[in-house]
Formats: C-alpha cells, structure tokens, sequence
C-alpha cells in the first residue's frame, strides 16, 4: 500500500479475471463510494479528469470515502479482446471479481465487515454500478448511474448471448428476480441521471427505468436538459450535487 496524503493505491492478481488489478481510495472515513471508470478507463481515471478534485469537499467533511477500481471487462469490450464469448464471460467475472475481491478490501479499509456500499458511474461505468447493485442488492445499497448505456448487447458484434451475458446484463436479469432478492432490491435507490446534449442517450434511461419500476425497484431517472453533453463536464456537476443532497 502506497500512500499519498489521502490517497491509497492497492493492487493485487485476480484470478477472476486473470490479470493485475487495481484498487484506490481517496478519503479515510464517511460512506464508501465505489466509482466504475468509463469504457476502457482505470481506477485512477476519475482522478485524472478532475471528479476527486469537485468531490474534495464531501471527502474532507468525511462524509464520503472514493474507491475505484479498474474497467476489466469495459476495456475488454472497446478494445474487442478475444471472441465475443470470452468478452461475456469477462463481464460476468469481473462482476464477480468486485463483488468477492474489491468489496472486502473496502470493507477491510473501512474496518467494517457489514458496511454498506454506493455505486456510481458515469458511461459503461453507470452500466457497472448498476449491474453490481442489482446483483447483491444486500451489499450495494444506492447507484448513482449517469449518462448510462444500458443495452451493451450492440458492442459485442454477435447475436449469440451467452448465460455469463444475461446473468450480468440487468435489463436481462431484473425482470425475471423474485424472492428475498427482489425483496432486498425494492429497498435499495437508483438515480438516473442524464443529459440530453451531445452522445447522450436519455432514452437508455427510461428503458432501463421501466425494467426496474416494473419490479417495484426504487428508481429515478433525472434529465438535465439539452444544454449537457455525454461527457466530464457534466458528470463533475452531477456527482457532487446528488452525492452532496445523499449525504445531507
């Protein structure tokens, strides 16, 4: 563990997904936030693009404490490593690898084997934060999706899914959950936040909104208008703001 003021790089061999990994903190105390990096971007990517630098005032209050970690299977998907199938099973193993590897680290670093999880992404990142909360609604408890594509299906240039793909993919999965896991879902909270400026999608949104509302799970989807394109500069005005009023 290196550290750097408040900031502390681990990383570690994962044999879920069969390569190094890496995993970063900024904050010492308050809610852990796990942030997903878009498409192919690693874990110090929210730092590069400035978003540690605009969530600086929720981590010196201590009310949140930032992890990421790296976009296994999203830089997989944008640099078309191996068969479309492999990509799928990359995918569900990298959800794997967060749900069995990356949260006992949090939980280790937070000293607080029980400590409930945020998600938050912006792109594929939403997708991810996303995906995880839906998976093991009894770890993650609210995702932050912004500017999300859901429907990953298109990127993997196949028509034929395999299970790693709809176990992985909500849109798949959601509709079918019932039992204590849909129970434990219909209490969780998931913000949709988009612009409706350039490369964005709202209508992935309201898709994906309908697929959750549809299960009685608890989400929003907030549309910031025209003027916001898919890009930084939006995102470093979303995440503090809804963060912020989360934290209140």
């Amino acid at each position: 563990m290196a550290a750097h003021h408040d900031k502390v790089v681990e990383r570690w061999h994962s044999d879920r997904v069969q390569r190094p990994v890496t995993l970063v903190r900024w904050g010492t105390v308050g809610r852990p936030v796990l942030f997903f990096p878009t498409a192919g971007g690693d874990a110090e990517e929210i730092e590069r693009w400035q978003m540690i630098d605009v969530l600086a005032p929720l981590i010196d209050a201590g009310k949140i404490k930032v992890y990421s970690c790296d976009s296994v299977a999203g830089k997989a998907l944008v640099t078309g490593e191996g068969s479309p199938q492999h990509r799928m099973w990359l995918q569900n193993q990298f959800h794997h690898h967060v749900r069995h590897e990356v949260v006992p680290a949090i939980r280790t670093d937070c000293k607080s084997p029980e400590i409930e999880i945020w998600t938050a992404g912006a792109s594929f990142g939403a997708f991810h934060a996303a995906a995880v909360l839906c998976r093991w609604p009894d770890v993650f408890a609210r995702c932050l999706a912004m500017s999300g594509t859901y429907a990953l299906g298109r990127f993997f240039e196949t028509e034929h899914f395999t299970d790693d793909y709809l176990v992985s993919s909500p849109l798949h999965f959601v509709p079918s959950l019932a039992g204590r896991h849909l129970d434990v879902l219909k209490t969780r909270f998931i913000d949709l936040v988009s612009g409706e400026g350039k490369a964005e999608a709202v209508w992935e949104s309201w898709g994906f909104a309908n697929v959750l509302g549809r299960q009685g799970i608890p989400n929003q989807v907030d549309s910031w208008g025209p003027e916001w394109p898919h890009d930084w500069m939006t995102w470093r005005k979303m995440a503090p703001k809804i963060l912020g009023e989360w934290t209140k």
